[in-house]
């Protein structure tokens, strides 16, 4: 082989970049059970979640809990999830939208419920009061799961939802690194999981 001519030198190969996993793909793992990909996907879509249902509901505290109970479900049934029927974007965001719209649904029939009997003055049927202390009770549940959170976890989880902070900030205010901040965050929501007493799909 010749010299190489002068003024040109041997670049080493540029190594071809990784692509990013989509949110479609790490649907998919979660689907079989791969809590780290439930990580990285809870980062890309927690606040749209919480975006969605906050504006369905006006009370943040509730907002909060319906997020949770949202990002449960797409954990417990994420290997429902089928790409060639739509986005893991927007499949995600139709069970927030849902967990939402129950949530509304859900208050007003029991302000309903309590008009009526007050206006009738007589005895609630039997089912009716069986459903709406099963519905206090399933509210309480993730209530004291909530609070079976850790510190760390709790706080980072008031900073996001109840404050609508960004992952750096929440660091910020807590003093730890941001990779810590989303580990806690995952385990939050792995720890709820568990609490409430959902399988994967």
């Amino acid at each position: 082989m010749g010299e190489p001519e002068p003024g040109r030198r041997h670049l080493s190969p540029v190594p071809e970049p990784v692509p990013r996993a989509t949110e479609d793909d790490l649907l998919v793992a979660v689907g079989r059970g791969d809590e780290a990909a439930f990580g990285r996907l809870y980062d890309r879509v927690a606040a749209r979640v919480y975006g969605l249902i906050r504006r369905v509901l006006r009370d943040p505290a509730q907002a909060e809990e319906v997020t949770q109970e949202a990002l449960v479900e797409v954990w417990r049934s994420a290997a429902r999830f089928d790409p060639s029927r739509g986005t893991a974007a927007g499949w995600m965001l139709t069970i927030a939208h849902r967990k939402a719209v129950d949530r509304v649904r859900s208050e007003q029939a029991g302000a309903e419920r309590l008009a009526k009997a007050g206006a009738a003055a007589v005895e609630t049927p039997f089912d009716e009061v069986a459903e709406a202390a099963g519905r206090r009770l399933e509210q309480q549940q993730v209530r004291r799961c909530l609070d079976g959170l850790t510190e760390l976890q709790g706080e980072a989880i008031r900073l996001a939802y109840y404050e609508g902070r960004s992952y750096p900030e929440v660091a910020e205010l807590l003093r730890i690194g941001l990779p810590a901040v989303k580990t806690r965050m995952r385990d939050a929501l792995i720890r709820l999981r568990d609490c409430l007493g959902v399988e994967v799909a």
